[in-house]
Parts: C-alpha cells; sequence; structure tokens
C-alpha cells in the first residue's frame, strides 16, 4: 500500500504531554469541528473542554489552524489505514473497487465526525486551509487508481484504450459522494430523493447497483 508523508502542525511541545492528554484535546477539537464548522469553533472552547488553559494549548500549537490540520492530517492517516484492507494485488479490478466501496462506507460509519470535518474542508470556504495540505489523501487514492487500471488492463479485464485518468476522477466522485451521504444531512436527503425513503436503507443494493454500473462502464 502506498503510504504517504507524515506532515506535522503542532509544535514538539505537544509529542511532550502525555498520551491521555492529547487524546483528550483530539476527542474534544474533533467534536468542536465537526458540530460547529472551522470558522463558528472556538479555541478557548476547546481547550476549556479538554481541561487545559489557553495558554497550553497555543504552546502545542500556534492558532486554530495548526490545531485544526492537526486533525485534518489525523483523519487522512485512519483513512489510509482503512485503505490497507483494499490489497489491490488480490482479485479483478471490479472486486478490488467493491472493497473499496465497502470500506468507504465502513470508514464514514465508524469515524462520523472525521468525515464531516473533511466534508467541512472541502468547501471554497476553507481553500486557503486546504493549501497547506499536500492533499496526500487524493494523492494515495489517485495512485492506487492508477495502479488497479494498470493491472487490469495487463489483464484484458478492461479496453487498453480507456482514460487512466479521467476513470480514476469519475471512480473518486463516486465513492466520495458515496462517502459523504453517510454523513451529511444534505447528502443524505440528497440520496433519498433518488432511491426513495426505503432505498436508502438498502445499503447492499446501493453498492451492488453502482458496482453493476461501473462493470458496463469499464468491462472489456
Amino acid at each position: 500500500m502506498i503510504q504517504s508523508e507524515k506532515q506535522v502542525f503542532y509544535k514538539s511541545t505537544f509529542e511532550k504531554i502525555s498520551e491521555d492528554k492529547r487524546e483528550k484535546i483530539f476527542e474534544v477539537a474533533i467534536s468542536e469541528f465537526a458540530s460547529n464548522g472551522y470558522s463558528s469553533t472556538n479555541i478557548n472552547t476547546i481547550a476549556k473542554k479538554a481541561g487545559i488553559s489557553i495558554g497550553s494549548m497555543y504552546s502545542y500549537f500556534a492558532s486554530k489552524e495548526d490545531l485544526f490540520l492537526t486533525i485534518v492530517d489525523e483523519g487522512f492517516h485512519l483513512l489510509e489505514k482503512a485503505l490497507e484492507e483494499i490489497h489491490p494485488d488480490e482479485g479483478n479490478i471490479f472486486e478490488i473497487i467493491e472493497r473499496l466501496f465497502r470500506v468507504t462506507r465502513e470508514y464514514a460509519e465508524n469515524y462520523p465526525e472525521m468525515n464531516q470535518i473533511y466534508l467541512d474542508l472541502s468547501t471554497q470556504g476553507l481553500s486557503g486551509l486546504s493549501s497547506r495540505l499536500s492533499w496526500q489523501m487524493e494523492s494515495i487514492t489517485a495512485k492506487l487508481y492508477a495502479q488497479i487500471l494498470r493491472k487490469a488492463k495487463e489483464q484484458g479485464t478492461i479496453s487498453p484504450d480507456i482514460d487512466d485518468q479521467l476513470v480514476s476522477f469519475c471512480l473518486d466522485n463516486l465513492l466520495v459522494m458515496f462517502q459523504f451521504s453517510f454523513t451529511s444531512d444534505y447528502y443524505k436527503d440528497r440520496m433519498k430523493i433518488f432511491l426513495g425513503d426505503d432505498g436508502v436503507k438498502d445499503e447492499e443494493r446501493i453498492i451492488e447497483g453502482i458496482m453493476e454500473f461501473v462493470r458496463k462502464a469499464l468491462e472489456k
């Protein structure tokens, strides 16, 4: 599995405090950013709920922005760990893509607050913050798509004329919309409009339907 380089947005003092204290700061910060969004979250509130002084908080992070980016980076690496379950060398391209959808669903369900934070980060209003990131998650998935498409072409499963970059972009958009549909009320309602109240409850049917669509689009 392709690994991304760990970025550091916190000060060295943050590494020197106890693991329990770090976990408490993460827990409170994740909850606040997910509930209120970046702009409406107050770093003083996070410090108070985490049981530390605001002075201590600023000795760990230079700004609310750096605390937020530390949380986002943590989320990226949680997803990276989840993607290790994909095993791109096992099975054909359609089995691998199906595993991608299942892992994406599990990540969204296991880390709903992190998923909400990523959704917040993807808005235009936070484009300035996102520019400080290397977009390691997108880089990881882009490389993964390239790997499985190249393998599928070598195996003769898909047409050699398929545009790898365009297909990767389309697959990623399917996965992102699928992921957000388990987190955001807007995307949940959007899914209900297309699938109906009963349709959104049948996750297996959704995955099977998406995979049928992908197979028809890519099969040679």
